[in-house]
C-alpha cells in the first residue's frame, strides 16, 4: 500500500519562502481533503518562490492525491532536487514513479530516500512493493523484514510480506503473516482476501471461503475479494456461485480485466463458450498486455469444432509477436559446451505433480540414464505432492520460477547452460511462455502440455509422432515438427493394485458407455453423435463422471441437451469428482469408453484402457483431434479408431454387440497396453533422448565455431 505525506511545516531555507499564515492554510487544506484548492494554492507559491522546496512539494503532493499521477511527477521532482536531503521528498516521488509505472526510477527513488534516512520503515515497504512488481521477490521479502524491524506492528507490512512468500511458494509462512497483519488490524480486508487466496493453494477451500466472505462483510463493494472468491468457488465445484461472483466485481468495476478473464474461465467449464470468448476478449480489450489471457483464448479455441486451423494459426501468430515485442535483449549466445558429456535438459512446467501431465512425465524422468542426460526442473507453480517428491531426485537442480519476472528467470536458465529447454505446458495452466522468447538456451521444444502450435517463433520445435500430426498440417505451426518413432505420449501406471473387474454388462444385462473428461469437451457435435449411439444400442447407458457435474444447474443442462435428441434421464448416469482411487474403480461400471472430439481424451483414455476399457475415438485431422488415433495405435487397438461420424456409430455398436470378445479384450487389456509403447518408459526414454540430441547436433552444425562459450 502506498501513500504520499502531507507536506511537512518546516522546510529548508531559501531566500524568500511562504508566510506563516500561508503555510497554516496549505497544512489545513490538506487536513480537510481539499486537494484541489491546496494545488492551487500551492500554484502560487511555486511562481512566488521558485526556489523553495514547500510549494513545489505540496502541489505534487495535492495532485497525486487528486489522482493526476502524470502532472504530480515533475513537481515531484522538482521538490527532490531543490532539497537534496529531503528523505521525503524522495519517498514522494518514488511513489509517483511508482504508480506510473516506472518501477526503476521508483526504485531509486526509495533507496535514496533510505540513504537520507535509514530509519524511514515505509519507505523499505513502498521499496519492497516496487521490487515484488520486477519480479525480485528475495530482495521484496529483505525490503518487507527490515521494515518490520522498525516498525513491528505495521499490518501493511505484514500482509505485503506475505504476498511475497505466496509468490515464492513459502505458503506456511504467507498465512503466518496475513494471520500476524489481522491481529494487528482485525479488519483489514485486503488481508483476510491474501489469506484466502493462500488457503486455497494449500487445498483448504472452506476456510479460503469463509475468510474471503469476512473480507466482504468489512468492505462489500470490494471488486477483488468478489473476484478472488469467484475463483474459490470454481475450485469448489460451485460455478454458478462463481459465475455470480465474478459478475458482481464487474458490476464495481467494470473495467476490471482480471475480472473478465476469471469469468471466462467459468463459462468455459460451463459450456458456454461463445460466452466464454467474449469474456476474454474484454479482458484484453482493457489490458492487450496480458499474456496468460490471450493464452486462455488460444486453449479455449481447442474445444470448438468451428474454428479453422488458420484462425487458431493466426491467433498464435498474434500472441507469439505480443511476447517477442516485449523482449529487450534477446540472448545470441550460450555457454554450452559443444559436445558435452551430459546433454543438459530444462524442464519448464507448473505440473511436476498429481496432474495429467505429471503422470505422463513421471516414467520419462525415471529412465534418462544420469551419465547421458543431466535434467534441470524450473518449476512454474509452487504445488507439490508425493509425485513432486518421487521425482525430484531425477532433477540435478529444482529451480522454482514462481514470482520471478520473464526476463530474471530467461538469466536464470541461460547462466545454467541448459542445451535443450523443453515447454511442458504450451498455452495451458501456469505457462512461462513468455521466457522462451528471450530465447535462454540454444535448442526450445514444446512438449506433451498442449496440442497446438504455441505461435512463439523462439520454440524450435513440436514433439509430435506420425500418428497424431499428419505432414499436410505442419503448416499450421511456427515450430518444426520431430516426430518420435513410435508415440509422442508414454503414461506412468497408476500406483494402484487395483483389480479388473469383470465386464459389467455381463451381469447389468446393458451396455455402459462411458467418458469422465472435461465436460467441457462435450460440444453440441459430440451430444448429437453419442445419442446416434445409444439410439444404435438398444437399452444402453452413457455414464458421465467429471468436477463440473458436482454443479446442480450443469446436471440438469446435460439432461436437457439430450432430451433435445430423444434420450432420457434414465439412460444418463452423472456424477462428480472424487479421488483418483474413487475415479479408477468408476471404470468397473463402464464396458465401453466413447471419445469426444475435436478435444479427444489422453489421461482417461490411458487410464482406461489400464482398467480393461477399451475407447472408441473418431480419427479427425488436427493434431489435437488425433491424440486418440496416437494412443490406440499404439495400444494395438486400430479397430477402435472410426473414420467418420457413421463409422462412429457403426463401431460402438459393433463392438457392444459381441460380449463375449468384449469381455475377452476387456479381461486381457491391461497387460496388452503394458507392454506397448504407450506404457514402455525405458523405449520411450531412449527414443525421446535421441530426439533430444539430434536438435542439438543440427543446432551445432550450424553454428560458427566462435558462437560456443565452453564451460569448465
Amino acid at each position: 500500500m502506498t501513500k504520499p505525506t502531507k507536506p511537512a511545516k518546516k522546510t529548508a531555507p531559501h531566500q524568500g519562502k511562504p508566510s506563516p499564515q500561508e503555510i497554516n492554510t496549505l497544512v489545513s487544506l490538506f487536513g480537510q481533503g481539499r486537494h484541489a484548492e491546496a494545488a492551487t494554492l500551492a500554484q502560487a507559491m511555486t511562481a512566488r518562490f521558485p526556489m523553495h522546496v514547500l510549494g513545489w512539494k505540496a502541489l505534487g503532493v495535492a495532485l497525486k492525491q487528486m489522482g493526476r499521477n502524470t502532472d504530480a511527477l515533475a513537481p515531484m521532482q522538482k521538490a527532490a532536487a531543490l532539497s537534496p536531503g529531503d528523505a521525503e521528498a524522495y519517498y514522494n516521488l518514488g511513489v509517483t514513479l511508482k504508480d506510473l509505472g516506472r518501477l526503476e526510477e521508483a526504485e531509486a527513488a526509495y533507496r535514496r530516500a533510505l540513504q537520507i534516512d535509514p530509519n524511514h520503515a515505509v519507505a523499505y515497504n513502498n521499496l519492497g512493493v516496487t521490487l515484488k512488481e520486477l519480479g525480485r521477490l528475495d530482495e521484496a521479502e529483505a525490503s518487507y523484514r527490515r521494515a518490520l524491524q522498525l516498525g513491528p506492528d505495521d499490518a501493511v507490512a505484514h500482509n505485503n510480506l506475505g504476498v511475497a512468500l505466496k509468490k515464492l511458494g513459502r505458503l506456511d509462512e504467507a498465512e503466518t503473516s496475513y494471520r500476524r497483519a489481522l491481529q494487528i488490524s482485525p479488519d483489514y480486508a485486503d488481508a483476510h482476501s491474501n489469506l484466502g487466496l493462500t488457503l486455497q493453494d494449500m487445498g483448504r477451500l472452506s476456510e479460503a471461503e469463509a475468510s474471503l466472505r469476512r473480507a466482504l462483510q468489512i468492505n462489500p463493494d470490494h471488486a477483488e475479494v468478489y473476484n478472488n472468491l469467484g475463483i474459490i468457488l470454481k475450485d469448489m465445484g460451485r460455478l454458478k456461485e462463481a459465475e455470480a461472483s465474478c459478475r458482481r466485481a464487474l458490476e464495481i468495476n467494470q473495467d476490471y480485466a482480471d475480472a473478465h478473464s476469471n469469468l471466462g474461465i467459468i463459462l468455459q467449464d460451463l459450456g458456454r463458450l461463445d460466452e466464454a470468448e467474449a469474456s476474454l476478449r474484454r479482458a484484453l480489450q482493457i489490458n492487450p498486455d496480458l499474456a496468460e489471457v490471450h493464452s486462455n483464448v488460444l486453449f479455449l479455441l481447442n474445444y470448438s469444432s468451428g474454428n479453422a486451423a488458420s484462425y487458431s494459426l493466426a491467433e498464435a501468430h498474434q500472441y507469439g509477436h505480443k511476447v517477442s515485442d516485449k523482449i529487450t535483449s534477446r540472448f545470441a549466445e550460450w555457454s554450452c559446451a559443444k559436445q558435452p558429456e551430459r546433454l543438459r535438459i530444462g524442464f519448464v512446467s507448473g505440473d511436476f505433480r498429481n496432474h495429467p501431465v505429471g503422470y505422463f512425465l513421471e516414467g520419462l524422468l525415471t529412465q534418462f540414464d544420469p551419465a547421458s542426460v543431466e535434467l534441470i526442473a524450473y518449476p512454474t507453480y509452487h504445488a507439490a505432492d508425493e509425485l513432486t517428491a518421487r521425482i525430484k531426485p531425477c532433477f540435478s537442480a529444482w529451480k522454482p520460477l514462481s514470482g520471478l519476472s520473464d526476463e530474471t528467470a530467461a538469466h536464470l536458465i541461460h547462466n545454467d547452460g541448459v542445451h535443450v529447454l523443453m515447454d511442458i505446458s504450451g498455452h495451458s495452466r501456469h505457462n512461462r511462455l513468455p521466457l522462451f522468447a528471450w530465447k535462454p538456451a540454444p535448442v526450445q521444444a514444446s512438449w506433451l502440455g498442449y496440442f497446438a502450435t504455441t505461435g512463439v517463433a523462439e520454440i524450435d520445435y513440436l514433439i509430435a509422432d506420425h500418428w497424431t500430426l499428419p505432414e499436410t498440417e505442419e503448416a499450421y505451426f511456427t515450430e518444426k515438427i520431430w516426430r518420435l518413432p513410435e508415440t509422442r505420449l508414454c503414461f506412468t501406471p497408476p500406483d494402484s493394485d487395483m483389480e479388473i473387474s469383470p465386464l459389467p454388462a455381463l451381469t447389468n444385462g446393458h451396455v455402459t458407455f462411458g467418458c469422465f473428461n472435461n465436460l467441457t469437451k462435450m460440444n453440441d457435435e459430440v451430444v448429437t453423435l453419442w445419442s446416434r449411439v445409444l439410439k444404435s444400442v438398444p437399452d444402453s447407458r452413457l455414464f458421465l463422471k467429471t468436477k463440473q457435474l458436482e454443479e446442480a444447474s450443469v446436471r440438469q443442462r446435460t439432461i436437457e441437451r439430450f432430451a433435445e435428441y430423444g434420450i432420457g434421464a434414465s439412460r444418463l448416469i452423472l456424477e462428480g469428482f472424487e479421488s483418483r482411487e474413487g475415479y479408477l474403480a468408476a471404470y468397473h461400471r463402464v464396458d465401453i469408453a466413447l471419445d469426444p472430439f475435436p478435444y479427444p481424451g489422453g489421461t482417461t483414455s490411458v487410464e482406461g484402457l489400464w482398467m480393461g476399457v477399451p475407447v472408441l475415438t473418431l480419427a479427425g485431422q488436427s493434431f489435437l483431434s488425433r491424440q486418440g488415433v496416437g494412443i490406440l495405435m499404439n495400444a494395438g487397438l486400430p479397430e477402435w479408431v472410426a473414420a467418420d461420424a457413421d463409422d462412429y456409430v457403426a463401431r460402438a455398436a459393433f463392438h457392444a454387440g459381441d460380449m463375449q470378445r468384449l469381455a475377452k479384450l476387456h479381461n486381457g487389456l491391461r497387460q496388452q497396453v503394458l507392454a506397448s509403447p504407450i506404457m514402455d518408459a525405458r523405449r520411450f526414454a531412449m527414443h525421446f533422448e535421441a530426439a533430444l540430441r539430434g536438435m542439438w547436433q543440427i543446432w551445432c552444425e550450424k553454428q560458427p565455431e566462435q558462437q560456443f562459450h565452453y564451460r569448465q
